[in-house]
């Protein structure tokens, strides 16, 4: 399974279009060649913008890099791009390079001043460039990486030297937005953002105390922004990451720790659903509270984890559990299904998180699960009939497509035969052996009377999306509504 992902980079109408500027210049040069001389007045605006926004022209109006992303990016294998391509040794050299070939080409046709044939051949030193980058970037693009050709792109070494000049002159302070993270604390260490990044970048090993990416070479096209599962990125000059930094709350993480571990056990919950129960060596002992999750490191190079709810934590036995949902195309999850093996060291993070720690003074809590988003309600359950006696009632309504996906029902059975503020509701979508509730957690929620509850989301944001429209119709206040994305 690849590493990098292919997902949506167009999120404009230049980025959408402009790669039918390539095919004008490169095919349509051939026929008319002045086309070419539209490179001229390209070639100096990037330079332009770059001075004050690094290589924004790469990421949001090459007419290339639409070519690469729109055309070509559904056939390319979307491998690694090689060391080699991604040197910058190399895209100095051939920005060297291409300098003196397009230098020595136009000093020959520079006899030929004042003629008409002068326009021919001087648009035709650019038709070609524009041809030979669809050919060798194109088949670069196809062999490993839609935008392979980006990592040693001379125009792109062009914009790099415009912007270090532009720093220099200190001209880009407030115009320059690179990709910031709002807390790095906060940050999952899940490498999504490189595994979406079109030159394969590590936004989240490399951001800077001011919490930004440094990366002259970045392209601001804000893929790994729209793709940030934890949602804390975003793209800032320097003064607004900087009270962005100083306004982002650590609640829920500020005793996030490494911690040393073994693999204890292994169960299967569900046929794509297995329960991993970690013994802590060191500490041996963390503050979590009931809601949050906890990091599991996947692999070394790059280092890369995932973030899973927390289904139990025994702070005597020095144990924590979680519940994991394999996915048909998952990487993590494939990961951990065939390498993870009981014994086995492994590195953990966390706790962490804040959105679904229920607040204890509130009189009625109503807990919306779909799916494996029911694992962080069990000890938060646990926690609330044990420890909050302002809560008069406490509602889980869980939702499957069929009735063998459920997931810890003996323990919330068990729950509600011992606890009678505590109601437990099942709910199945698709099953016609299933003889209780069926339909979706909407089908359910749109009957009760929700005016008093704090209501607690977790599961897959179709459930979420949904429940949220059905709240805002029956009027629930948005700051009574707290949600996570299973």
């Amino acid at each position: 399974m690849s590493l990098y992902i292919k997902t949506n980079r167009i999120f404009n109408p230049v980025r959408q279009y402009s790669w039918l500027f390539t095919l004008l210049v490169g095919l349509g040069g051939l026929w008319y060649p002045r086309l070419g001389l539209l490179v001229l007045p390209v070639m100096v605006s990037l330079t332009t913008l770059a001075m004050f926004k690094g290589r924004y022209w790469c990421g949001n109006i090459c007419s290339h890099g639409s070519f690469f992303d729109v055309l070509l990016m559904p056939f390319s294998r979307n491998g690694q791009i090689p060391k080699l391509l991604k040197s910058p040794v190399l895209a100095w050299l051939f920005f060297a390079f291409f300098g003196w070939n397009i230098g020595t080409k136009i000093g020959r046709v520079a006899g030929l001043w004042g003629t008409m044939e002068f326009w021919d051949r001087l648009g035709f030193i650019f038709v070609s460039s524009y041809l030979m980058v669809m050919i060798v970037g194109g088949g670069l693009a196809l062999a490993f990486s839609p935008r392979t050709w980006c990592s040693f792109c001379p125009m792109g070494t062009l914009q790099v030297l415009s912007y270090r000049l532009g720093k220099l002159l200190r001209l880009n302070g407030a115009t320059d937005a690179k990709v910031t993270v709002a807390n790095q604390d906060m940050c999952h260490t899940c490498g999504k953002c490189s595994r979406v990044c079109p030159l394969q970048l590590t936004p989240y090993l490399a951001f800077s105390d001011n919490n930004q990416f440094e990366a002259d070479v970045c392209i601001r096209c804000s893929t790994c922004v729209l793709n940030c599962p934890a949602g804390i990125l975003s793209l800032n000059p320097q003064d607004e990451a900087i009270q962005i930094k100083e306004g982002t709350s650590s609640e829920g993480y500020e005793h996030r720790v490494e911690i040393a571990a073994t693999l204890a056990d292994t169960r299967d919950l569900a046929p794509d659903v297995r329960e991993f129960t970690f013994k802590l060596q060191e500490p041996r002992i963390i503050q979590y509270t009931p809601g949050q999750f906890i990091l599991v490191k996947i692999q070394d190079e790059p280092k890369m984890y995932r973030a899973y709810s927390i289904s139990h934590y025994n702070k005597e036995k020095g144990e924590l559990r979680i519940a994991v949902k394999r996915m048909p195309s998952g990487y993590g999850t494939g990961i951990l299904f065939n390498n993870f093996r009981k014994g086995m060291s492994v590195t953990l993070e966390g706790p962490m998180g804040h959105e679904l720690v229920v607040d204890k003074t509130a009189a009625n809590v109503l807990l919306v699960a779909g799916g494996i988003g029911v694992t962080p309600f069990l000890p938060i359950v646990e926690d609330i009939v044990a420890n909050a006696p302002h809560v008069q009632e406490v509602t889980l309504i869980y939702g499957v497509n069929q009735r063998s996906e459920f997931l810890y029902d003996d323990e919330f059975q068990r729950l509600q035969a011992k606890y009678s503020q505590f109601r437990f509701i099942k709910v199945v979508a698709s099953d016609e052996t299933w003889q209780g509730p069926k339909g979706f957690v909407t089908d359910v929620m749109k009957d009760m009377d929700l005016s008093s509850s704090t209501i607690y989301m977790c599961g897959p944001k179709p459930m979420t999306n949904a429940a949220q429209g059905l709240l805002a119709q029956k009027g629930v206040q948005e700051t009574k509504v707290f949600l996570e994305s299973a």
